[in-house]
């Protein structure tokens, strides 16, 4: 089987949607789905079926998944094997802000030890923003948080939503509970509003950012609490505490994704392989 027509296969699989998977491969829709029909008539069967709206894997399908995997990884490593780390382009790495202090060191540090002269590009944005980059090739690889029931990527941890504030923050003290959040287009910020409404506490929103340094140094001034994953937990600041009874923040998977084409390091197995190795770190430092 072709090997391009197996690498926009799972480009299709890893993002479940045809219009993801075409931008993140660089073609159209229509392109992407006569590559999946050529497919087809290659293997002789066929590898998806209509489920609603969803693209949903046959039997088959779901069986050449993991072939198409380890052939891809065979032949990018056949590959990677005649390159030089100093001839191999710069790998761009995307990570959320509040990420970049506890999470992105670790990714750094893992390819960096097996890669020793290979430069990183590293940009910081929201979730929100990565995976478009991800999908247009102005990325490599990026650190994502995707919901607990999604497939997405190469899972780092398993986390959870908190509410964070100054040890000697009393939230007691003000009539409406301060916040300083993330952007709507975050988790935690719909999650927060959405519990607190449902609960009838009144709030006062102080300010919304993108940037996790700007929130957590109002939080250190006793401005106000913040809603974040327990991951992004600063050491000289705590979580609030369960007696002031605040809404229950959502679980979360932080996962390594890597673009589908792209930097000649990322075939399958080695971005799985990182993100284990990563995990690995993480769990011994909980």
């Amino acid at each position: 089987m072709d090997i391009d027509l197996l690498r926009a296969y799972i480009a299709v699989v890893d993002t479940g949607s045809l219009t993801r998977a075409a931008r993140r491969t660089h073609r159209t829709q229509a392109a992407l789905s006569m590559q999946m029909k050529r497919l087809e008539e290659q293997s002789g069967c066929t590898l998806f079926f209509k489920e609603g709206r969803s693209l949903e894997l046959t039997h088959e399908g779901k069986q050449l998944v993991s072939y198409a995997r380890r052939l891809l990884a065979l032949h990018d490593e056949a590959l990677n094997q005649l390159r030089t780390d100093s001839a191999l382009p710069p790998l761009r790495i995307g990570s959320p802000d509040d990420y970049a202090q506890h999470l992105l060191p670790l990714v750094a540090e893992a390819i960096q030890a097996r890669h020793p002269d290979l430069q990183l590009q590293l940009t910081c944005a929201p979730t929100s923003k990565l995976r478009p980059l991800l999908d247009d090739g102005a990325l490599d690889l990026a650190i994502l948080t995707r919901a607990v029931d999604n497939d997405e990527g190469h899972l780092l941890m398993h986390d959870r939503g908190i509410w964070i504030q100054h040890p000697q923050f009393d939230p007691l003290q003000h009539t409406g509970l301060p916040l300083v959040l993330y952007e709507a287009d975050c988790k935690f910020h719909s999650s927060a509003l959405d519990g607190l409404n449902k609960a009838h506490r009144t709030y006062r929103i102080k300010a919304l950012s993108s940037n996790a340094g700007a929130l957590m140094a109002l939080v250190r001034q006793g401005q106000a609490i913040t809603a974040a994953a327990s991951a992004s937990l600063p050491t000289d600041l705590v979580e609030v505490d369960t007696a002031l009874d605040l809404p229950p923040l959502p679980a979360i998977d932080i996962v390594l994704v890597s673009s589908v084409t792209g930097h000649p390091l990322l075939s399958a197995n080695w971005a799985g392989e990182l993100a284990r190795q990563v995990a690995t770190r993480i769990e011994s430092r909980r």
